[in-house]
């Protein structure tokens, strides 16, 4: 078979981003057409939202619904089947509404008369002011008609998702789609099980559009594409139906949950779904395993792959001879060519202007180097080869490509997802934007590093940059050297300050429950990030509880963070996250919900002057950090200036 008649099928199994298609079947497509391999591509995660929030899937959902015992029904299900009329008259107008299709409906949405409201609706009752007043009007104001109607459209839709998961499928989100049973799960046992279960709504109607997405196409070789836990069960279940119907189609499993839970996989029962499971960048790899397909090279010669052997059953790691994989500059130009970019829905979930980027819009997704510069941090896989092989491309070639996918999709917002984008490849970046007059919006993830300047700060927003995310992890400047992060508190601050000042906004990644982090941390790098707000560093933030990963330096050398591994459990599918003993003794638990709770509201400008010690359940003792101490640093600074 020539390569001309080769074809490949990518798909974005559920559940990834509803807004913007997840980039790896873009950039495996860009690149296999780069070569001359005919490619195409299907995102069967915003496909089987659309096909359930559609008035013929609502029914189906009701008849399923109205079986289960009236004692027996959430709230959530009660509510949907009490006012059942209403939305199935309302979804499609609102589906099309937050797929920017019309505009007008939204002052039907915000009347709060025409959509019904569920459960989800109760989270607006935090805003009500003292009159009783609109709840949404101090975020949006008079002039926020579109961006109210899709926050209360956004919780319209999170109300069904509660009926899905309760009527329908337990393990239902639009994100996190039953990630427990994959997400570093070393026995294979409970996807086991829930594969051979007899498939339920969900699990029929993704079933029928992979089945159809392969008549369309007629691959020889199907790519699922699996970048989080939450997609690995919608994975197996597309496997599964395509290779009931059609045995002879090969099929790969590949990406980022893949690449770093599945590197030491010896589970035989995998392959009953998929042929091969293929490691790191998937170039490399998938050229080889087509040249196997096309008789060019014996399985022996694969590259960084995993098999099952026809002979003992026993999974194999083959990589043949070690080949290196494709440079960054010659992996071609992603493409969105055949994904349904009309059909994305901008949601709203977060009223901060900050966190709306990651489900409002649709962004192009594009990375401005390969892999980590500064590949030092603790917690960090900087062993894998997502961080570990750093390398660029040219201001040149990533304009290039820029101005390619201006001109394919139409749009000129890009979100560039690298790991920490290097600050000189930025500059470059920039300049040369402004040299050929591209004129796009951009943001991205950055280390808070001195080198972003007020200078460059402000050449960067004269280039399109709209906002700017970064690790401030544990604000503790004794817990930032144990994880080798480079910064301190103050100097984040000053970069902080910074990009804000040059009108771009900043989300701070937080962390809590790093070892031998204790009370007195915690409560201090709690003040560090209210300060941080309160004097207009960062818009937004999250705090992510620590997990000691096996491939982080913490998980490799634990004595040099003061803790104990405990043992992983046997098994032979995903090993990734590894339980610790801290001799701290925190309660970590109690205090992350202090800091979630902290961090929300401070989001919204709620409790900026409050003691940050009000925000805990438990006692905690008086932060030792001054009060003003972010407003000194800062005012250091400018009066140096």
């Amino acid at each position: 078979m020539s390569t001309e008649d080769f074809r490949v099928l990518a798909v974005i199994p559920p559940m990834t981003q509803l807004n913007t298609p997840y980039p790896s079947t873009a950039y495996l497509t860009g690149f296999l057409r780069s070569r001359g391999i005919p490619a195409v591509q299907e995102d069967l995660a915003l496909a089987l939202v659309l096909d359930l929030l559609s008035p013929t899937g609502l029914d189906q959902v009701r008849e399923r619904a109205e079986v289960i015992p009236a004692a027996a029904r959430t709230e959530p299900v009660a509510h949907f089947l009490a006012v059942f009329d209403r939305y199935r008259a309302t979804i499609a107008p609102t589906v099309r509404f937050l797929q920017g299709r019309d505009a007008t409906l939204a002052h039907r949405i915000v009347g709060r008369d025409w959509l019904p409201e569920g459960t989800r609706f109760r989270s607006l009752d935090v805003y009500v002011d003292d009159e009783g007043g609109d709840p949404l009007a101090w975020a949006f104001g008079a002039l926020g008609l579109q961006d109210r109607a899709r926050h209360l459209a956004t919780l319209y839709l999170n109300d069904l998702a509660d009926v899905l998961r309760d009527a329908i499928d337990g393990r239902f989100e639009f994100v996190r789609y039953a990630e427990q049973l994959a997400a570093s799960q070393p026995d294979f046992d409970p996807l086991a099980a829930a594969l051979s279960a007899t498939p339920n709504l969900v699990d029929e109607r993704l079933a029928a559009l992979a089945l159809a997405a392969v008549e369309r196409h007629r691959p020889n070789l199907l790519l699922l594409s699996v970048p989080f836990p939450g997609s690995m069960y919608a994975a197996l279940r597309i496997a599964q139906a395509v290779k009931a119907q059609h045995p002879q189609i090969t099929i790969a499993l590949g990406g980022g949950f893949v690449n770093t839970e599945l590197r030491e996989l010896s589970e035989p029962r995998v392959f009953d779904f998929v042929d091969v499971v293929t490691l790191d960048a998937g170039e490399r790899p998938l050229l080889a395993l087509i040249d196997h397909l096309q008789g060019r090279r014996s399985q022996q010669r694969l590259v960084r792959s995993f098999v099952r052997d026809a002979e003992s059953g026993a999974v194999r790691y083959v990589n043949g001879f070690a080949e290196p994989d494709v440079p960054f500059d010659q992996t071609g130009t992603p493409t969105w060519d055949g994904l349904p970019l009309d059909r994305y829905l901008s949601l709203l979930d977060m009223l901060n202007p900050m966190n709306r980027l990651w489900s409002d819009g649709r962004w192009n997704k594009l990375t401005v180097a390969h892999g980590c510069y500064w590949k030092k941090c603790s917690f960090c896989d900087v062993s894998l080869d997502y961080i570990a092989r750093f390398e660029q491309a040219s201001s040149a070639t990533l304009v290039d490509r820029i101005e390619a996918i201006v001109q394919e999709t139409g749009q000129t917002g890009f979100h560039f997802v690298d790991e920490a984008a290097p600050p000189k490849a930025l500059r470059a970046l920039a300049a040369e934007l402004q040299r050929r007059k591209v004129e796009i919006s951009w943001w991205g993830n950055v280390r808070f590093e001195k080198t972003f300047d007020r200078e460059l700060c402000l050449e960067l927003a004269a280039s399109g940059c709209i906002a700017i995310s970064g690790g401030l992890e544990v604000a503790s400047d004794r817990l930032l050297k144990l994880m080798k992060k480079g910064v301190s508190v103050e100097q984040v601050a000053r970069v902080t300050q910074a990009f804000s000042e040059a009108g771009i906004l900043v989300h701070a990644y937080l962390m809590y429950g790093f070892p031998t982090q204790n009370e007195q941390d915690t409560v201090d790098a709690l003040e560090y990030v209210r300060q941080l707000f309160e004097e207009g560093c960062i818009a937004s933030g999250f705090f992510h509880r620590f997990a000691c990963t096996v491939h982080s330096p913490v998980g490799q050398q634990p004595a040099d963070y003061g803790i104990t591994l405990l043992p992983l459990p046997p098994g032979r599918f995903a090993k990734n996250d590894v339980g610790f003993v801290d001799p701290t003794g925190a309660d970590h638990e109690a205090m992350g919900r202090a800091l979630k709770k902290a961090i929300y509201n401070y989001m919204h400008g709620i409790g900026l002057d409050a003691d940050v010690r009000s925000w805990f359940d438990i006692r905690m003792p008086k932060p030792t950090v001054g009060r003003h101490r972010i407003a000194r640093a800062l005012q250091e600074v400018r009066g140096s200036g």
